[in-house]
């Protein structure tokens, strides 16, 4: 039934069956939360076997000698810097390797670049007045959550097919420097599951911004997250900044958080000699050394890249029927309506849904009545204002298929009712 195109008559006695049905999901007492991308427990069961790699004090040394329990290489061990080299597709001396948590890095970062100048002629960004920061929406609430923390004015970047609306980018860094920078998680993006075009990352190289301190955050969380036997490809941002001699633009993060154990993963990040410098100046005085038995269990556990490929299948063996269960659920129960869309990723850890404008939070409000827990609706826009109220972050990483198929009969429920509501002028 196409909602759009139905009578009055049509939709109310639609609203009545579907009410009903609500009425019966409501007794069932669901408990079920879809509000973060959690690893489910047989995701980290996965990993349970890194924790029997070091049980000795001779297991606990690099092939260099250094012992892991002691103080020390505060940039990482040289194995790790290896492991994330490969990740990142850069020179391990470009890495550093830090604690369990990249979000940890990213804060860091920006923290850095906000009490000290990276350039002789430039200022810390405190002392840049209206500063301002672009954000790729919807996105990465977390990311939003950091800029806003520092006081920036948060820009939103519509995020299109093939990644950020490059257009409305090179513009504004062009014109303004008190723009400082900008969110990135470039492949299998959060929420929607894009990935950046060749053209798209080339135009990220070749930007011109009129702040020399302007810098790319790319949080390559998913970057080797896929959910399908296609995965999506994205082109080296760092070999493409260059031969456009933008080396300082980037500054690349990644974790194992979704790989091993979300609370105990390692973080790492990749920068340029000018950038890396900058960094380790803060780095040098803020820790004698993060926990490098965690990245010593890490690199002995996978051993190598393709180590990592193959403990990324097991991964894949767990969340593709997830994936498959919701976007089954979305074309058989919302297709026909006409009130939504959706997307259909080949990795990452979301599914990103519209439904029609105006109705998201009510949707997320009735779900949560039924007894499914979804991301609040604007949280992945700056503030949480999402101008259309329309955009739903899924998350189906952490419930059970079963689970799944129940929170997804809610959801569905939840968006015709709102729509209905909207429709009847309720």
């Amino acid at each position: 039934m196409n909602y759009l195109s139905s009578d009055f008559d049509a939709l109310k006695n639609e609203e009545k069956v579907l009410r009903q049905h609500f009425e019966e999901i409501k007794a069932k007492g669901l408990n079920l939360n879809m509000a973060r991308g959690k690893p489910s427990p047989e995701q980290l069961d996965l990993s349970m076997g890194m924790l029997d790699v070091i049980n000795s004090s001779s297991d606990c040394h690099t092939a260099l000698g250094t012992d892991c329990r002691n103080y020390g290489n505060v940039a990482g061990i040289d194995e790790c810097k290896r492991l994330f080299g490969d990740v990142f597709e850069v020179d391990p001396q470009s890495v550093f390797v830090g604690g369990n948590a990249s979000l940890t890095l990213m804060f860091d970062t920006i923290s850095c670049f906000m009490t000290k100048a990276v350039y002789e002629d430039t200022l810390p960004w405190y002392e840049v007045k209206n500063r301002k920061f672009l954000c790729p929406v919807p996105g990465y609430d977390r990311h939003f959550g950091i800029t806003g923390y520092y006081d920036f004015e948060m820009i939103p970047i519509p995020m299109l097919e093939t990644g950020p609306d490059m257009d409305m980018v090179e513009k504004l860094v062009a014109e303004d420097d008190s723009i400082k920078g900008i969110w990135c998680v470039p492949k299998y993006s959060n929420p929607t599951g894009i990935t950046y075009s060749d053209e798209t990352v080339r135009r990220f190289a070749a930007l011109k911004p009129a702040a020399k301190d302007f810098r790319i955050m790319w949080d390559n969380a998913y970057c080797i997250h896929d959910v399908t036997d296609t995965p999506d490809t994205l082109l080296n941002i760092v070999e493409e900044c260059k031969k456009t001699g933008n080396e300082d633009l980037p500054i690349l993060f990644c974790s194992t958080s979704k790989i091993t154990f979300s609370g105990s993963g390692v973080a790492a990040l990749s920068a340029s000699e000018t950038n890396m410098k900058f960094l380790l100046d803060r780095y040098n005085f803020q820790t004698i050394s993060y926990d490098k038995i965690n990245m010593l269990r890490h690199a002995k556990f996978f051993e190598d890249y393709n180590g990592l490929l193959e403990h990324m299948k097991k991964h894949q063996a767990i969340l593709a029927p997830k994936f498959e269960t919701v976007i089954n659920a979305l074309e058989t129960q919302l297709k026909d309506t006409n009130i939504a869309n959706w997307t259909n990723p080949n990795g990452g850890y979301f599914i990103s849904v519209n439904v029609l404008n105006g109705t998201a939070k009510r949707v997320v409000e009735l779900c949560k009545e039924a007894g499914v827990i979804l991301t609040g609706a604007g949280a992945t826009y700056p503030y949480g204002n999402d101008p259309d109220d329309s955009n739903i972050r899924i998350a189906p990483s952490f419930p059970t298929v079963g689970e799944l198929e129940s929170a997804m009969d809610v959801f569905c429920v939840c968006a015709k009712i709102a729509a209905l509501e909207k429709l009847l002028n309720k």
